[in-house]
């Protein structure tokens, strides 16, 4: 019986998450609980909007092959799209039996060593061209208070992708009070530089776009009294990291 993938909702022509034109699969699941996530409906492991085994979403995707030139193609977000690795892993085997560019976006927090995890990521690996990693916060503790969660072991993701040879976008969201200490900023650039395979870094401004959603689903948003970063936040961020270099 083939893997069933929980899929939260798909964009059809994607243009950020990843080079050229993408089909994105976001799925269904995620056990980090980021203050500012601006999609809390996902976080769910077992609800989900549609469900399809990987050769359905291949098929579903690859109707739009004719829009994916200049390095377009097929992109896995979630929620957190390592939950449902087996799924990816299949879905992408197909992609890569086919030609097609394939880029998971991920914020490692599922990532670890241990078995059977590390084998499937292994496997992973072979048919996966780009990572899109998003790393929330440098310091731990200010992580956990952020995310609910360590960031070791995505620290950890980072550097194993390095070791691998395999491309990354670094992704950083940019909250006022939260992620926009200089030092914690400057200690994230000292990191990636020291990456080998880092192909661009983003810094992604703090938006209030999902706040409602907090509110149709009876969940407390913590920071309502924080608002988006103005431009001078922005490019200062943009400065300590050098986002510039990897243009």
């Amino acid at each position: 019986m083939s893997t069933i993938g929980k899929i939260h909702s798909v964009e059809s022509f994607g243009s950020v998450d990843g080079p050229g034109v993408r089909y994105i699969f976001f799925l269904q699941g995620c056990r980090m609980r980021c203050r500012y996530c601006h999609n809390p409906e996902t976080w769910s492991l077992t609800k989900a909007e549609f469900e399809m085994t990987p050769k359905e979403a291949f098929e579903k995707a690859y109707r739009y092959k004719n829009y994916w030139k200049k390095g377009g193609g097929i992109t896995v977000s979630g929620g957190e799209a390592l939950l449902q690795i087996d799924f990816v892993r299949e879905l992408f085997t197909i992609a890569k039996e086919h030609g097609v560019h394939t880029t998971l976006d991920t914020a490692g927090n599922p990532f670890t060593r241990e078995e059977p995890f590390f084998s499937k990521f292994n496997e992973l690996l072979k048919v996966t061209d780009l990572f899109l990693l998003d790393i929330k916060e440098m310091d731990e503790k200010k992580h956990k208070d952020l995310t609910g969660w360590t960031n070791k072991n995505i620290l950890d993701l980072a550097n194993y992708l390095s070791d691998q040879g395999k491309d990354m976008w670094i992704r950083y969201v940019l909250v006022p009070g939260y992620t926009d200490d200089a030092k914690d900023m400057e200690n994230l650039y000292h990191f990636i530089k020291e990456l080998k395979t880092i192909k661009r870094v983003e810094v992604l401004p703090y938006h209030t776009l999902g706040v409602f959603k907090y509110e149709s689903l009876g969940i407390e948003y913590s920071l309502l009294d924080v608002m988006p970063p103005d431009k001078d936040m922005i490019q200062r961020a943009n400065q300590i990291l050098h986002t510039e270099d990897y243009i």
